[in-house]
């Protein structure tokens, strides 16, 4: 690209997206924008932690970096679920490792020692010191809720509570996925990828791209039924099952018939698929201006998937994903070269599968979250 000085990161963006363009490539590129999407967005917004199933007893604990902070959500005594910094007010040591069920939570560098609300009890050896005072001190809190049977936490506490800034995300999963709350952890599937995780949102918000990189997923789902639906702070995608043999995996025993997708903003993918009951959680974790870490967590009726979940697993990590990242990857290669600045908006306004929609919503939800950290930029 040309010096051309002072530019405004949200040029040929509209807020129709009949009229619009894409995000441009800078802001895929560019570390200051990658430090402007951990600062101002994922810092900023409610991160997924969990299934509900792993903190619904008095102890139980998950320890997670979230937007590269320790976090720990525990269940106190009493019920109340908590989190907080995983960090010792002492000498700053991690406390809690992975997830487990805990009376008390011990630093396992001094052994200083917290109730489940955060108050430290007791510290070795203080007794002398002046102006100590163990009542005065606690660890720092951090907003949490569960939330459509999962857990997401937030580093922001300005942040407003999910469930009032989610519409009605909530009813809607209550609606396709009334068993979610019933499922259990079954498998996880870990990706890297090297691509910006902006493009690995835009990838999944359209599926403009599915008959021609993904020729068995259309035949596990009826295209002509696919639509698109943007709202606040995240997008519903639905569609139907195919009605004939599909290449993808057997569904012909599925007591869910339904393609039943929601993204909900900025990283976080929400899939139920054709099959027995399940939920598929995605986790997009930026990384790196060109580096992205990808967690599937699938949820089942049981821990051990059946035949045909084994064989749904392994179609989305043999054959899907293996589509997908080969796209993000050559997406971002070509955002490197001075070919490419912005592309535009393919919008058809009947919110098909056909259309980039949902990607323009999420560009739109960007670029407001950029304006609360810096919007000018300099080639």
């Amino acid at each position: 690209m040309e010096d051309q000085g002072e530019y405004d990161i949200s040029t040929g963006w509209h807020r129709s997206p009949g009229a619009s363009m894409s995000l441009h490539a800078d802001a895929y590129t560019e570390q200051r924008w990658f430090h402007a999407d951990q600062t101002a967005i994922i810092r900023r917004t409610w991160q997924w932690l969990c299934h509900g199933e792993k903190l619904r007893n008095p102890g139980s604990y998950v320890a997670e970096e979230i937007a590269g902070m320790p976090i720990v959500a525990v269940r106190d005594s009493a019920g109340v679920l908590r989190a907080f910094y995983n960090v010792c007010k002492h000498r700053a040591h991690h406390l809690l490792d992975g997830e487990g069920t805990t009376n008390n939570i011990v630093c396992p560098y001094h052994a200083w020692s917290y109730d489940l609300g955060g108050n430290l009890r007791s510290a070795r050896h203080t007794s002398h010191l002046e102006n100590f005072a163990t009542e005065s001190i606690c660890l720092d809190a951090v907003q949490v809720e569960e939330f459509g049977g999962f857990v997401y936490v937030c580093l922001d506490p300005q942040t407003a509570p999910l469930r009032e800034v989610s519409g009605d995300l909530g009813s809607e999963i209550a609606k396709w996925a009334p068993d979610v709350a019933d499922l259990t952890f079954a498998h996880r599937l870990s990706y890297t990828i090297h691509s910006n995780w902006k493009n690995v949102v835009d990838n999944f918000l359209e599926c403009y791209h599915c008959h021609v990189a993904h020729k068995d997923f259309v035949s596990l789902v009826d295209m002509d039924t696919y639509s698109v639906t943007t709202h606040g702070i995240y997008s519903s995608h639905m569609a139907e099952a195919g009605k004939s043999d599909n290449t993808a995996y057997d569904v012909s025993d599925a007591t869910v018939t339904d393609h039943a997708v929601w993204w909900l903003w900025p990283n976080t993918c929400i899939m139920r698929y054709p099959g027995r009951g399940n939920m598929i959680i995605l986790k997009i974790i930026p990384a790196g201006p060109d580096l992205t870490y990808e967690t599937y967590d699938f949820f089942l009726e049981s821990a051990d998937p059946n035949e045909v979940e084994l064989e749904s697993i392994r179609y989305l990590d043999e054959v899907l994903q293996v589509e997908d990242i080969n796209l993000v990857e050559s997406v971002q290669r070509g955002m490197r070269t001075p070919a490419f600045e912005q592309g535009r908006i393919v919008n058809d306004p009947s919110g098909s599968g056909l259309s980039e929609h949902a990607l323009h919503h999420f560009h739109g939800l960007v670029l407001d979250a950029y304006t609360s950290f810096e919007t000018k930029g300099t080639r």
